[in-house]
């Protein structure tokens, strides 16, 4: 297995930052990328927030918090991962903004440098196809909340070796995920199975069957699901939920069971996206 002992990461948005902290907590050097300072900063004193509170709910020291903080490092120009060993991309869903991204850090990294996507629903043999080692290139696709969720989907595309894939499941276990492989089809496995579960609730919802409270009440009883489809629509973000599905219906060449439904997009063209703007399906004002 490679040793990785750096990480950069790609991105300070939600899931960004968070397998960030998540890799701090384990104790590997991390520095976070984003388009400018201002931005990353912001994410990591969010980091920081985070982790003084598991000092409060003595979870950890104030000595190992001061040690994780000092392992997080910030960056506006990308050639300063150009000493990781691994870096992990979790830009926004958009093919070309990745595809971009893989190109310039194939340029500025070691060459036995793995690259590593946390996309959710697009192609890793696409956003590899413009570089010259798409055989170091997967997908790492990190849950929501990333420190917290235990499954990690680890995808193989055309041209992935078997190596890169073997040290992705290797590194995930040592931060004690638990790793599942799979083939780069659109959604890979949790997205596509997820599809229908947020498709019919929305159908459901809009047929006026039963409202979105009685439809997450009646999952989380009846199912025993720890969300219902709306309240966890609302933790993902309406807008990255939407682009997903839209992702996977398009990848399946327009298969009807994986359409979007129309009111997704209108909550999107509102704003309303769920926690992080205090309101979707459900209020977060206070």
């Amino acid at each position: 297995m490679k040793q990785i002992e750096k990480i950069g990461i790609v991105g300070s948005g939600t899931m960004g930052a968070g397998i960030a902290q998540l890799m701090i907590q384990y104790g590997y050097t991390v520095i976070i990328y984003d388009i400018d300072l201002e931005t990353v900063d912001r994410a990591k004193a969010a980091i920081e927030s985070r982790l003084d509170r598991l000092v409060q709910k003595n979870r950890a020291s104030a000595q190992e918090i001061k040690e994780m903080k000092e392992n997080l490092q910030t960056t506006a120009d990308l050639s300063e991962l150009h000493d990781c060993q691994l870096i992990i991309e979790a830009a926004p869903e958009n093919i070309e903004i990745k595809r971009s991204i893989f190109r310039t850090l194939e340029e500025v990294c070691f060459k036995d440098t793995i690259l590593a996507t946390n996309t959710s629903s697009l192609s890793i043999t696409e956003i590899s196809g413009q570089i010259q080692t798409p055989k170091r290139v997967a997908g790492f696709h990190f849950f929501n909340p990333a420190p917290v969720m235990p499954l990690v989907e680890v995808v193989r595309g055309l041209k992935t070796s078997s190596e890169t894939v073997e040290t992705l499941v290797e590194f995930a276990k040592k931060i004690r995920k638990s790793p599942v492989v799979c083939k780069d089809t659109p959604g890979f496995i949790v997205n596509r199975v997820a599809r229908p579960f947020y498709g019919e609730a929305l159908k459901i919802m809009n047929d006026q069957v039963a409202d979105v409270k009685q439809i997450d009440r009646i999952m989380k009883m009846a199912g025993n699901f720890k969300m219902g489809p709306f309240e966890l629509q609302d933790l993902i973000g309406i807008d990255v939920n939407f682009a997903v599905t839209k992702s996977v219906h398009n990848s399946f060449y327009g298969e009807p069971r994986f359409r979007p439904h129309y009111l997704q997009e209108r909550m999107v063209q509102a704003g309303s996206l769920g926690r992080k703007t205090k309101g979707g399906f459900f209020s977060y004002d206070t």
